[in-house]
């Protein structure tokens, strides 16, 4: 059973997430260059060539690199509401 609040109290709840959902330049870049990275590697599986499945970790780790720069530059969503405001 619920316990009701008084006539003046409110229940406190949790901040709002931001209004995007993650669909930002950073994260739309950083999945593509991972997605692309990955079918590298993956062909490289089929194909049996060692060097080319380094090639797409190589092609995955720029992926993380670039999302994280791109974050950093402020093309990401914003992790505070003080950075949302900026």
């Amino acid at each position: 059973m619920t316990q009701s609040s008084g006539p003046g109290e409110r229940p406190a709840l949790p901040p709002a997430p931001p209004a995007n959902h993650g669909n930002t330049r950073a994260a739309w870049v950083t999945v593509t260059v991972i997605m692309i990275g990955g079918l590298v590697a993956g062909l490289a599986v089929m194909a049996a060539l060692p060097w080319l499945f380094w090639v797409g970790l190589g092609i995955v780790l720029v992926g993380l690199v670039v999302g994280r720069v791109m974050r950093w530059l402020g093309l990401g969503q914003p992790t505070s509401p003080t950075e949302k405001d900026a």
